[in-house]
């Protein structure tokens, strides 16, 4: 069992987990989203970065449309107690209840209480080391949804840059 409580699969039958990293609102610093993107796709899995500045709807279309296992939003401009419950609230009307949704960036302590409460697992602010989130994802995403083959990834996403290089990792980090 995961610490989540689900079934763990052999590894052998599962795929690779499918991450979606995206920037909601206004916020334009994606640095350290790209930062986390990189990592995650180095660790394994597949990764779609949605770029800056997306709504809620965006967001939701996006995970439904590539059919990930994660979401993790990264938040600094302080807008998260607004786009958060929007979001979570349009993955319900969507029927996606299976998907775990994690968020980083700025977050006030007090603001997690609330930010749990809407469903949102594994708040990570500055200085988290990379090997954490990787293994929080790993330890508490559905493990059935990594029984079921998945199409291939689109191309919807944007160019992950490598920070100081300017280049592009393709369309949809994998």
């Amino acid at each position: 069992m995961s610490a989540a409580g689900w079934p763990q699969l052999d590894m052998a039958e599962q795929r690779k987990i499918r991450v979606l990293v995206a920037k909601p609102g206004l916020d334009g610093h994606d640095r350290g989203a790209k930062v986390i993107a990189r990592a995650l796709r180095d660790a394994g899995m597949e990764v779609i970065y949605t770029g800056i500045r997306q709504t809620p709807q965006m967001i939701t279309e996006a995970a439904i449309q590539e059919d990930v296992d994660a979401i993790l939003m990264s938040i600094l401009s302080g807008a998260h107690m607004a786009i958060f419950p929007k979001v979570m609230e349009l993955l319900r009307e969507n029927g996606v209840d299976d998907v775990l949704v994690m968020a980083g960036g700025i977050i006030p302590d007090e603001d997690i209480p609330a930010i749990e409460a809407m469903g949102i697992q594994g708040n990570f602010g500055p200085g988290t080391p990379m090997s954490a989130i990787i293994e929080y994802v790993r330890a508490h995403v559905h493990s059935d949804r990594l029984s079921q083959q998945l199409a291939p990834m689109s191309t919807a996403g944007t160019a992950i840059e490598t920070p100081g290089t300017g280049d592009a990792a393709g369309q949809a980090a994998q």
